[in-house]
């Protein structure tokens, strides 16, 4: 049996060198493209020569910034290209990360996956749609954005996920030939974790462990707050439930 080439757009980011990690440990051959490898998936270079032979089109590039309208620029640039050169390529089909809520948020970045996910599936090669919660990591970085000593985290819900265990359900996807588009009474997918909390309850566990006093708050100010504490971003009854919850990826760190 003949084993798919992958491609990974986003390879060395956050949650790309953990597909590209599955992706091999599972015996696919895999490019990894990220600038630092000479393909940037804006301008265009590199693309070209990065996905021939590739069978599949694996994106996780991401903004780096929150602002809504850099993010959605940069996200229906990198999803055209993506296919404009994938079809050249012959390439199969294209498989995205996206955010839950996505389609129920209006402000930030989260409502830019909107945008992403409307290039992603309206481009020329078949697509897939991955939905997942925030991940573990992010939490870490609400605390390097504090100022002083205290960080003021919302109480706002969540259900966490570690990006190992999304990369491992995208990889599942993207590896499925029969998956169904998503469409009319086909639902997109979602991955979350196992436990829901706050994200100001997983802020203080590893508060705690960095010597950071975590302070509770309303989450007012921030894009669609209301939204949030309503559960707008939760998993879904159809998400796939996995992986281990804060505490215990917590104990997993260095």
């Amino acid at each position: 049996m003949s084993t798919s080439k992958f491609a990974v757009a986003g390879a060395t980011g956050r949650l790309g060198r953990h597909v590209v990690d599955v992706l091999t440990e599972r015996g696919h051959p895999v490019v990894p493209m990220s600038r630092a490898t000479g393909v940037d998936v804006i301008t265009g270079e590199g693309l070209a020569d990065a996905l021939t032979g590739v069978d599949v089109i694996i994106d996780v590039a991401s903004w780096h910034a929150s602002d809504q309208e850099a993010a959605t620029e940069f996200f229906r640039t990198a999803a055209g290209n993506l296919h404009e050169a994938g079809r050249r390529a012959g390439a199969g089909r294209i498989v995205a990360v996206s955010i839950i809520g996505a389609d129920r948020a209006t402000a930030g970045f989260v409502a830019a996956q909107q945008a992403h996910e409307e290039a992603t599936l309206s481009g020329p090669l078949q697509a897939r749609i991955l939905r997942a919660a925030q991940f573990h990591e992010f939490v870490g970085q609400l605390l390097d954005w504090r100022q002083g000593d205290v960080a003021y985290i919302p109480a706002l819900p969540t259900q966490l996920v570690a990006c190992r265990t999304v990369a491992e359900t995208l990889v599942d996807l993207a590896a499925d030939p029969g998956a169904a588009q998503p469409g009319p009474g086909v639902p997109i997918p979602e991955i979350a974790g196992p436990r829901r909390q706050t994200m100001s309850e997983a802020a203080a566990l590893l508060g705690d462990r960095r010597g950071i006093k975590v302070v509770e708050v309303d989450g007012s100010g921030m894009p669609d707050a209301e939204l949030a504490a309503a559960g707008a971003f939760l998993p879904g009854p159809h998400a796939k439930l996995a992986g281990p919850t804060f505490r215990e990826w917590l104990d997993t760190q260095p």
